[in-house]
């Protein structure tokens, strides 16, 4: 995607196939304000220009997907990633994916470290309006039980940092341990959640969002 109107296409997309404004915020990692005000300008036609005039909500979009559509690309930034946690201590024997772009990341890095793989689906995933507070993010039972084990956290990226912290609070809700955080972005330039170190590959922070 290049520019605003893409954006705006992409989410209207989604929303027509009947995602949630919360699973086209993971989709096109932005934000939940901004993917609700890219779902609202999809509802009105307008241009680039159009778009900037309504004072939409500072973000930055990701395109990672010539990495994600390409295996042996993911497997290199996969490694990469494996690479920034490889410090972290033999405890760790399980690595947590978000999903859902986390998780083909955390298997790249769970083969790197030799560790076992769980993942945990946000509940952002399910929020389209109202307060967010009142859903319930789920690990699957299709992977490795978290309680009593040391583990990593990977995701794609940051953008507020509410589904990283919001993973790790429901990591030790079930008795685990989150030892570090990896991303391939982080769009808030964090050093660590709730006491958790986290590692980026690739910082973005955008400048000038004074009003």
């Amino acid at each position: 995607m290049k520019n605003v109107d893409d954006l705006i296409e992409g989410a209207s997309d989604l929303s027509e196939r009947g995602f949630s404004k919360g699973e086209i915020a993971d989709e096109l990692n932005v934000s939940r304000e901004t993917a609700s005000w890219l779902v609202e300008r999809g509802d009105v036609p307008t241009t680039s220009d159009d778009a900037a005039a309504t004072g939409g909500p500072h973000d930055i979009h990701v395109d990672w997907s010539a990495l994600g559509r390409d295996a042996a690309r993911l497997a290199y930034a996969g490694r990469a990633m494996a690479d920034l946690l490889s410090k972290q201590g033999e405890s760790v024997d399980l690595t947590v994916g978000i999903e859902k772009a986390g998780a083909p990341l955390s298997t790249v890095v769970a083969r790197e470290l030799d560790t076992d793989i769980a993942t945990y689906a946000p509940r952002k995933h399910q929020w389209e309006e109202g307060d967010i507070e009142e859903l319930e993010g789920t690990f699957s039972r299709n992977f490795a039980d978290i309680r009593d084990r040391a583990c990593y956290v990977v995701d794609d990226t940051i953008t507020s940092g509410t589904t990283m912290r919001e993973t790790i609070e429901g990591i030790r809700r079930r008795g685990g341990e989150p030892v570090a955080c990896v991303v391939l972005v982080d769009k808030q330039g964090v050093d660590e959640l709730r006491s958790v170190p986290v590692y980026s590959l690739v910082q973005a922070i955008r400048v000038g969002d004074g009003d």
